[in-house]
């Protein structure tokens, strides 16, 4: 029995684009979640070609509705419900280049933060 549409919440579960329903439906509320453009609500009814985009621990991911389906499936069977068109990561060396405090060490000081800000303003 296919479905013509499912929940939002449910759907990008299914997929595996979050662990649990909870946790996809807490990105819904949280506005991390967009339908064809709009912020979407959790128990919005999406269906074929409906563009998703979402941000998942912090990277964004877009992908084409292809089949609404609402039980959790297997790894192999995703490619047939969804199209991802999400963009290629950042190269390593661009993610190495931010600067990162050490955990623990507190509060950047004054002279902290300017080295900081020079480093975001040099030009390229």
């Amino acid at each position: 029995m296919e479905l013509q549409s499912a929940r939002l919440d449910s759907w990008i579960w299914a997929v595996r684009l979050f662990k649990t329903r909870s946790a996809a439906a807490a990105a819904c509320r949280g506005g991390h979640v967009r339908v064809n453009g709009t912020p979407a609500k959790p128990g919005q009814r999406i269906g074929p070609d409906d563009e998703i985009r979402l941000r998942v621990e912090g990277v964004e991911k877009i992908v084409v509705v292809v089949r609404a389906i609402t039980k959790r499936v297997g790894a192999s069977v995703v490619p047939e419900c969804l199209i991802d068109r999400s963009p290629p990561p950042p190269p390593k060396e661009v993610l190495a280049s931010v600067p990162r405090r050490d955990r623990g060490t507190g509060r950047p000081t004054k002279r902290d933060r300017r080295d900081i800000d020079r480093l975001r303003l040099r030009p390229s």
